[in-house]
């Protein structure tokens, strides 16, 4: 019995000892990158009501846990450094982050097209071999999920060397070589993207239950979860598999007895059933796990690259994207940069050939990035469509991507107001009798063609809503479009295909136009506002 006593007095004041130690989160650790120019949040935990003290650059802020044992300080702005710093922390216990620099940082998140690593860029030896960056870090978020906001993420600050550089974002990587190379101060990026997930699980619950267009969603995902039972679902995939098993050995047994050529493919097995509970596909799942335990590390901004996943619910994107931006902003109480790099082209194995007026889901997305950019501030539009993979939905040329994304930065937060950060957008459509007359902003150095033809894959509407293709000038830097086939048009549109095949409008400084259209008919994508509504487009 006294032993018993001992173990459990021992026990006790272990636990008091780790919950009252100081902790800090994740993102606060050895090699970290602060931002400067701006007030620099630290946060931790510690007992309730115990005292911290927080020591860096000639400051010291001290502050209190309150009774849940959270506390927060603000640093005054200190401006960029490249010389290693140390940060001091000090409550019952001391802790100290080493190898600190001051510069840019800058959150990228999205799908698998902002986590497709720098070991798969074209030229990935020579890239890997020339990454001599050590004032560029990257924190790569660990994947996790939750369906309750997170505190905590885990990962590591790493440079860019050879040795690390490999697992970058490549996009991320790239645009922070760029702002680096220019700015001449130290870049921090912190990446969290997950491949294949959609837009509503980086977004707050909170958010999504405001916006009347998510309620479907939301309601069939509550659905899902509530009618979830694990021990069914084990039982009916263990069935499942049994069968697939009996009849793979059966179609060995018959192709044994076949020629090479008359053998049978081996049918897949049958997948493991997903809990709803725990997969990245529920809304706010990854903004739980991944982005509010970022919240509030001063950042400069974002940089986004995702849209795949929601190509079937394009015009539902018109309102999750900008619902996306602004929970985020609300949420770190700064409105920050965001920066969306528009979905390249990509042949999705459908005929290059197409005739006007098809729909297409794909380009539906790409115009909900592009009227994003053109409704709200501080953002921005990387148009990808010259850079895309027919056959690949994961272009490799992310040295470009980055690039582009950081015109953006360099026009807008770093006060180089004379760089042409963008193709020509789209801004005015003006309907001249039997023809339409288009204004863009970001004309640059003047509209041009990319191989120095006549403009294509241009086409235009008129009240009969049939579609063909048109013709289509450069004429004191706008572009005057017609059709002797249409009289009297209501709308144009360019680009408008997943793979638009000769696409080639550019500014002199040789960025793409992004696709839209002027026209007000109803598009495909209208009312398909849950995931379990889409239909799959042919070929897929």
């Amino acid at each position: 019995m006294k032993l018993c006593h001992s173990a459990i007095l021992l026990s006790c004041l272990f636990t008091f000892r780790v919950f009252g130690d100081v902790r800090l989160p994740g993102l606060f650790s050895d090699g970290m990158v602060l931002q400067q120019g701006r007030p620099i949040i630290v946060w931790g935990w510690a007992a309730p009501d115990e005292d911290v003290s927080v020591v860096f650059a000639d400051q010291t802020q001290v502050t209190r846990a309150d009774l849940e044992g959270r506390w927060k300080v603000a640093l005054d702005p200190v401006p960029a450094n490249a010389r290693p710093q140390e940060m001091k922390i000090t409550g019952k216990n001391s802790l100290t982050i080493s190898n600190l620099l001051i510069g840019e940082v800058w959150l990228c998140s999205g799908q698998s097209n902002m986590g497709f690593q720098v070991s798969r860029v074209q030229n990935a030896d020579q890239e890997i071999a020339a990454a001599k960056f050590p004032e560029i870090r990257m924190f790569n978020v660990e994947r996790a999920t939750s369906l309750t906001p997170l505190e905590d993420v885990k990962g590591s600050w790493k440079p860019a060397t050879s040795e690390n550089v490999g697992t970058f974002s490549a996009a991320g990587y790239f645009f922070g070589r760029h702002l680096h190379q220019v700015l001449k101060v130290p870049v921090g990026l912190i990446n969290a993207s997950w491949g294949g997930t959609r837009i509503e699980a980086w977004t707050s619950r909170e958010s999504l239950e405001e916006r009347p267009c998510a309620a479907q969603m939301l309601s069939d995902w509550d659905g899902i979860r509530s009618a979830w039972d694990a021990a069914a679902e084990k039982s009916k995939h263990e069935t499942a598999r049994a069968a697939w098993a009996t009849l793979v050995q059966k179609i060995k047994e018959e192709n044994a007895a076949l020629p090479e050529g008359q053998k049978k493919p081996l049918p897949p097995a049958p997948k493991a059933p997903e809990d709803p509970n725990q997969t990245p596909h529920h809304p706010a799942a990854l903004f739980n796990a991944m982005i509010a335990p970022l919240i509030p590390y001063t950042l400069q901004g974002a940089i986004w690259y995702q849209g795949e996943s929601n190509q079937k619910r394009a015009f539902q994107y018109q309102e999750l994207l900008p619902n996306l931006i602004n929970d985020w902003r609300t949420r770190w109480n700064h409105e920050f940069s965001f920066y969306i790099v528009q979905l390249a082209s990509y042949g999705n194995r459908l005929p290059v050939t197409q005739e006007a007026g098809q729909n297409d889901t794909w380009a539906e997305l790409q115009d909900a990035q592009r009227l994003t950019v053109q409704t709200l501030p501080r953002t921005g539009l990387v148009v990808a469509n010259d850079i895309g993979e027919r056959d690949d939905i994961h272009p490799k040329n992310k040295q470009e991507v980055g690039r582009r994304l950081a015109l953006w930065a360099l026009a807008q937060d770093y006060g180089r107001e004379k760089t042409v950060c963008s193709g020509p957008l789209v801004k005015n459509a003006v309907v001249e009798g039997n023809r339409i007359r288009l204004q863009f902003d970001h004309v640059g150095g003047g509209l041009k063609t990319r191989d120095g033809g006549e403009l294509k894959h241009f086409q235009i509407v008129g009240a009969d809503q049939k579609w063909t293709w048109a013709t289509a000038k450069i004429e004191n830097q706008e572009v005057i479009v017609s059709s002797e086939a249409v009289p009297e048009p209501l709308g144009v549109r360019y680009a408008w295909a997943a793979w638009p095949e000769g696409a080639n409008l550019i500014n002199a400084e040789g960025l793409p136009a992004s696709c839209f259209r002027t026209d007000e008919l109803i598009p495909s994508t209208l009312g398909v506002v849950s995931p379990f509504q889409e239909v799959m487009r042919p070929g897929q």
